[in-house]
């Protein structure tokens, strides 16, 4: 049995009709030249609509603050020996690492809460007690501050302003020095970043989860240098409480969760 083709009749698939939509396009395979995966794609090309310059400034930002910052960088030696004793304390018991501890018998601990030297404790446990192994944590919480910025600031004026910025904070003298230092500046300064964007995303369309994740960030970020990290709070409570997109009465449900999520993540410790 035949089918007779009517030319009258429109075919069964509206997408057979003309050229593929832009959103079709999008989603077809990638070409030869092309990185397979919408990971790798993000990563090496960027957003969809993004100019082609947008991605490599990025990551030539990124590769450049790396480098500035790991140049000469055993110059420091141990940098601050008192946080130098504490993490070769932590890479040699788990419980001076846990409470922050100045040696490994756990006599006494450092002068505040200890998150910012885990990321030096961990990586001398895997490299061994020398300056790099100490330093080079600091040096990726830097290129990380960086990288927030620019995400951060991007969002609400585009990537050349976002790339300014992140320019800006590499080449600023006080931070080159804080992130090849040993001191909990550079934790605290990466956590405070991180919460500012995630208040940014908050601002877009009220979500409530931005929020919460921004409180539970600048209370890790208490853990890194104590009431340093709530230095942000009154402006960005009042930007959100003032500018959010939802009503009042959630708004001040949402900062209500949001001060909670500080308390667990800064007070379980």
């Amino acid at each position: 049995m035949t089918t007779q083709y009517d030319p009258t009749s429109p075919p069964a698939d509206p997408a057979a009709w003309g050229p593929p939509s832009p959103a079709a396009a999008r989603h077809a395979a990638p070409g030869p030249g092309e990185p397979r995966g919408s990971l790798a794609r993000r990563a090496w090309r960027g957003r969809p609509g993004d100019p082609r310059w947008v991605r490599p400034a990025f990551l030539g930002l990124l590769l450049a603050t790396g480098l500035l910052y790991l140049y000469d960088l055993s110059a420091s030696g141990y940098a601050n020996s008192f946080y130098s004793a504490a993490v070769q304390a932590g890479s040699e018991s788990w419980k001076a690492f846990f409470f922050g501890s100045l040696d490994a018998a756990n006599a006494i601990t450092v002068d505040k809460p200890p998150a910012s030297l885990w990321p030096m404790e961990l990586s001398v446990r895997i490299f061994g007690l020398n300056s790099w192994a100490i330093l080079v944590p600091e040096v990726l919480m830097g290129v990380g501050t960086v990288a927030v910025v620019y995400a951060a600031v991007r969002r609400r004026f585009g990537p050349a302003a976002g790339l300014i910025s992140g320019a800006v904070l590499a080449l600023t003298p006080v931070a080159a020095l804080m992130f090849r230092f040993n001191n909990p500046d550079a934790m605290l300064a990466l956590l405070m970043s991180v919460a500012c964007y995630l208040v940014v995303r908050a601002l877009e369309d009220g979500r409530t989860k931005w929020l919460v994740w921004a409180g539970a960030a600048i209370g890790f970020a208490f853990l890194a240098k104590t009431l340093q990290a709530f230095l942000i709070l009154p402006p960005l409570a009042l930007a959100y409480g003032v500018c959010a997109p939802v009503r009042l009465r959630k708004r001040l449900g949402q900062l209500a969760l949001a001060a909670l999520a500080l308390v667990v993540s800064g007070g379980w410790w």
